[in-house]
């Protein structure tokens, strides 16, 4: 893990209402494929019913009482929600205005472990003009839902491969993800960019564009092709893509530890928004936690 970065407080003339649209509408892009959103007033809560990666069950947008004795009692029923659905409480900080303050120190306080954090990044200057050339053999597939969209099984099964290999997941996974990626594409919202090689798919990007905003996710490449300027390619299509579909704001989220990707996405425009954002997990050995 990777300390804050200089000028990582920035927000780029974004206000506080601007900077919470854009974490409403990360985990709304996130809730697409089967996962739900809830609205807790002071919190919002993503879950997933089918998945128990706590990457996807979740409380974010913390603004909680700064009193410790208010604080405390929010917190047991934080807990007491996670335990009705069966999950770990597991807390994502705000990039900035969130409360109280000092949330990671407190929850750490109560059990939690930082098990690591990351930036968004938003777009400030759009990529250069001229599109970058596809490597010999090399074709760019862009695939668009919407209600009553059809994409063909051999697709679904490459954008699978592709995240598999690209995050380390799991092989066994694969088959969820596959499931996911076909049901999210119900929705309009979705695109998704997959570059293959001599018919081999080796890249994917997707975006999720509503309401003025494109948040770019899942961009990667497979092991043995990086370093070919695939990843460029997915992420300027992804950016020049939710530009010309009307968005105001495209955004991203990257692990702060992960610096190849971060220098990635400043070549392509995108510059760290706000502070780090801590991911806070109850330690699986707190009697509080629920499930494994």
């Amino acid at each position: 893990m990777s300390g804050p970065r200089a000028g990582s407080g920035r927000l780029h003339g974004l206000d506080e209402e601007t900077v919470r649209f854009l974490e409403i509408h990360e985990t709304r892009a996130h809730a697409m494929g089967g996962r739900l959103m809830r609205d807790l007033g002071d919190c919002l809560l993503l879950h997933a019913p089918r998945d128990r990666d706590p990457f996807f069950n979740r409380v974010s947008l913390v603004r909680w009482p700064d009193p410790p004795d208010a604080f405390d009692h929010r917190l047991a029923e934080i807990f007491a929600l996670f335990a009705g659905l069966d999950r770990r409480p597991h807390v994502w900080t705000s990039l900035a205005f969130g409360r109280p303050r000092d949330l990671r120190d407190r929850l750490v306080g109560h059990g939690f472990d930082d098990v690591g954090g990351g930036y968004l990044m938003l777009l400030v200057r759009p990529p250069d003009s001229r599109v970058r050339p596809l490597p010999p053999g090399a074709t760019l597939e862009k695939l668009t839902g919407g209600p009553g969209v059809t994409v063909r099984d051999e697709a679904i099964r490459d954008i699978g491969r592709v995240l598999v290999g690209s995050f380390g997941v799991d092989p066994g996974d694969r088959g969820p993800i596959e499931a996911e990626t076909y049901e999210s594409f119900s929705s309009r919202a979705l695109s998704i960019c997959l570059v293959r090689l001599d018919g081999e798919p080796v890249a994917v990007g997707k975006r999720y564009t509503f309401d003025g905003a494109s948040y770019l996710s899942a961009i990667g490449t497979i092991p043995g092709q990086r370093g070919r300027g695939f990843g460029s390619i997915v992420t300027e299509s992804l950016i020049r893509d939710s530009l010309a579909d009307g968005a105001r704001h495209v955004y991203l989220g990257v692990f702060a530890d992960n610096d190849r990707a971060i220098e990635l996405y400043r070549r392509a425009g995108l510059e760290i928004l706000g502070d780090l954002g801590s991911d806070l997990l109850l330690s699986s050995g707190d009697q509080r936690a629920a499930g494994p």
